[in-house]
């Protein structure tokens, strides 16, 4: 059972990297749903719902740290739990 009331409020940008100052744990004790363009994608990175872009990790290239390089998109996003 899903209780909305002790579900965290989302907030209008979130990371999923730990290291990153947009990340939120308390936002990730749930699963997430995000909606891009009208279609669910399930390899955000990152998103900002009021500057409407996600970022997602590449399938190749890597930093200089060994991390996957983030590619932007713009669009219509939306968020919500599952």
């Amino acid at each position: 059972m899903n209780d909305t009331n002790s579900l965290p409020a989302l907030p209008d940008r979130l990371s999923g990297n730990p290291r990153s100052p947009h990340h939120v744990a308390e936002c990730f004790e749930h699963e997430i749903g995000i909606m891009f363009n009208g279609k669910e994608r399930f390899d955000v990175e990152e998103y900002c719902i009021s500057e409407g872009w996600v970022k997602f990790p590449s399938p190749k290239a890597l930093d200089r740290r060994g991390q996957p390089l983030l590619m932007t998109l713009k669009g219509k996003v939306e968020v919500f739990y599952k």
